[in-house]
């Protein structure tokens, strides 16, 4: 069974960091993806950075050069580390697995992830002013 748990949300302040964990269990050995995704109410879940099982990134271009998403598969663990946090980063954020060799954030993969995906439950990350 696939499990996704996050942990390490909380509140800062703008210019602030906090770094994003996710434990990931059940996937067998093969190509999928990982990725942080963030909602806001009222807002389609958007993505922010996926990687995949070779290491290559994607980032949505409002957090590139702020953000960094990692991953240790032995470990079965993936990360985000938000630095310049800014309060329009302000979300709940979700980490989220599919088995596919379409990784990234364009329609396509979003698709896949929405569709297909397994989620966390979710973490809140507030950046006031």
């Amino acid at each position: 069974q696939v499990q996704l748990v996050e942990s390490g949300g909380g509140s800062v302040q703008s210019g602030g960091s906090l770094r994003l964990s996710c434990a990931v269990s059940g996937y067998a050995a093969g190509d999928f993806c990982m990725g942080w995704f963030r909602q806001v109410p009222g807002k389609a879940r958007e993505g922010v950075a996926t990687i995949d099982d070779d290491g290559d990134t994607t980032y949505k271009d409002s957090v590139k050069g702020r953000f960094t998403i990692s991953q240790d598969r032995a470990k079965e663990m993936l990360y985000l580390q938000m630095n310049s946090l800014k309060p329009e980063d302000t979300a709940i954020y979700y980490c989220a697995a599919v088995s596919t060799v379409s990784c990234g954030l364009g329609i396509t993969a979003h698709r896949i992830f929405l569709s297909y995906g397994n989620w966390g439950q979710g973490t809140q990350v507030t950046v006031s002013i």
